[in-house]
């Protein structure tokens, strides 16, 4: 799979890693893949791909791997946890001291699948192309697409709006949007099994955050409009339903998704009275969450004063406030008044992403949190520093292209409804994946969350499986996974080994 572009040369190495089940002598393959459009170049798809060199090659299972926001590159899973080398984290998550340290990845999904980690159009690597001129397109042959232009990293400004560089961003955007995105995907996956010969392996797919989204939306697509069949869906401390992460005063679960989560981290940073383990409490909370707080929120003006302040006091100790906050905000306790309000006392702010993880609050005296997420912004230096370093320097990759960890003009500009869409509101991923699940009675789905995930709460996805009118005959073949840590759970230590551990077993089922 070449690259169209001259300026666009990817490498190919071979490399050997040694894990606890032996020496693993594997190919990486890191490329630029040409989209098309009827014919026309339309982007440059950075990948890096993973194979074993073993006998039974064409058979061996084969997993391509994206993450979300929308506007992330593949970066997190392929040096957090997936690949064969990983960025160095603290034992329990915590943020280590720069510099960045890189290192072999014993935890890496190497002997049991080859990996394809893919940057979608605006991250990593990946870029759209301008549009060709009509005379260039002119009686070009259906048979060989045209060699397509360089893609451009330029920032644009109004004088050069007519430029090559204002057209590839222009047409980028094309890309920002649920449906092309998908079709992006499935195209590329098409043109990797052509290419390579696999259209006989055993695929799956794995997705973190947005990218669970992506993959629980692919499940369905990949089977239905692509032709590509399924062993195994992986789905990471994904949003399936968006209407659950946003609080209203008219609405109910989503005020309760969070709870547990945030009951877990109380007992983490020892806010609570309890001899349970934060596993433990969290499961207290769901109960209280499902017989308590939802239907005390479906009472509104007509609950009893008294039954309300029973709720209010008992959400409190759950999560470790003073009840003078739960009662100040009726029982709706959004993630950021918890992160801020838990530790305030000393001045600490507790991590969206990782509640488990705290740092300084650098504007404790302002009424509201002006400062940066620590489990966000603060891993950019650390998967920014890993993910250069080891495309360019250990797989050789030379290119004036700035590597977009993560791009907040993808986020900004990204089109989550269609105008062919007759619905209208928060879109959702659990119907397709019912759908996908319907049409290949033999596909595995596994869901992971971390149990201090604020922002993507492992609960949300309980309810989501709780309320999932499946089959009997499918539903043993959902299955759901919690570990310690939070969006990322992996950047701890002994989860991350669980979930190796687990993950192999999945895909063992899988193939079974």
């Amino acid at each position: 799979m070449t690259s169209a572009s001259p300026s666009r040369q990817g490498c190919t190495t071979q490399h050997t890693l040694t894990t606890p089940q032996g020496m693993v002598p594997y190919l990486a393959e890191a490329q630029w893949q040409v989209l098309y459009d009827h014919d026309q170049p339309v982007a440059e798809l950075f990948y890096v791909a993973y194979t074993v060199e073993s006998a039974d090659a064409p058979s061996r299972p084969l997993t391509f791997v994206v993450n979300g926001g929308p506007g992330a590159a593949s970066a997190y899973l392929h040096m957090g946890a997936l690949g064969p080398k990983r960025v160095c984290f603290q034992a329990n998550g915590g943020l280590p001291k720069p510099p960045v340290r890189v290192e072999d990845n014993l935890e890496t999904w190497l002997p049991f699948t080859d990996l394809v980690f893919i940057d979608p159009i605006g991250t990593g690597f990946s870029r759209a192309l301008p549009k060709p001129k009509d005379h260039e397109t002119q009686d070009a042959p259906h048979s060989e697409p045209p060699k397509a232009k360089a893609p451009v990293d330029a920032p644009v400004t109004p004088a050069e709006a007519t430029t090559p560089a204002a057209a590839a961003q222009e047409q980028a955007k094309i890309f920002w949007s649920l449906d092309r995105d998908l079709k992006a995907l499935g195209d590329f996956i098409q043109r990797y099994l052509s290419a390579q010969h696999r259209w006989l392996s055993p695929i799956f797919i794995a997705g973190e955050s947005y990218g669970g989204f992506r993959v629980a939306k692919l499940a369905r697509s990949l089977q239905q409009d692509f032709g590509v069949g399924l062993n195994g869906v992986v789905i990471i401390s994904p949003v399936l339903e968006f209407d659950l992460l946003y609080g209203t005063d008219y609405s109910l679960a989503n005020w309760a998704v969070a709870i547990p989560s945030m009951a877990a981290a109380a007992v983490h940073h020892g806010r609570v009275s309890t001899e349970d383990s934060p596993e433990a409490h969290a499961a207290k909370a769901e109960t209280f969450a499902r017989q308590a707080l939802i239907p005390a929120l479906a009472l509104g003006n007509l609950a009893l004063e008294a039954d309300r302040q029973r709720v209010y006091g008992d959400l409190a100790a759950l999560i470790g406030l003073p009840v003078e906050v739960v009662q100040r905000h009726r029982g709706r306790v959004d993630i950021g008044t918890f992160a801020r309000e838990l530790l305030k006392d000393q001045t600490r702010l507790l991590g969206l992403y990782d509640a488990s993880v705290t740092a300084i609050d650098p504007f404790p005296n302002r009424p509201l949190n002006d400062g940066t997420d620590p489990t966000l912004e603060g891993l950019d230096r650390l998967f920014t520093g890993a993910i250069n370093h080891h495309l360019r320097s250990t797989l050789g990759i030379a290119t004036p292209l700035t590597y977009h960890l993560l791009n907040y003009e993808v986020f900004k500009a990204w089109t989550f409804l269609t105008d062919q869409s007759e619905k209208q509101g928060f879109v959702g991923a659990m119907d397709d994946l019912r759908v996908a699940m319907a049409l290949n009675p033999h596909m595995q789905v596994v869901i992971n969350h971390g149990i201090y995930d604020l922002v993507t709460p492992y609960f949300s996805s309980n309810l989501l499986m709780d309320l999932m009118p499946l089959s009997p005959e499918l539903r043993p073949n959902l299955s759901l996974r919690h570990f310690k840590g939070g969006h990322m759970f992996y950047t701890w230590e002994d989860s991350r080994q669980q979930w190796q551990r687990s993950m192999a077993a999945f895909y063992q089922r899988a193939l079974a």
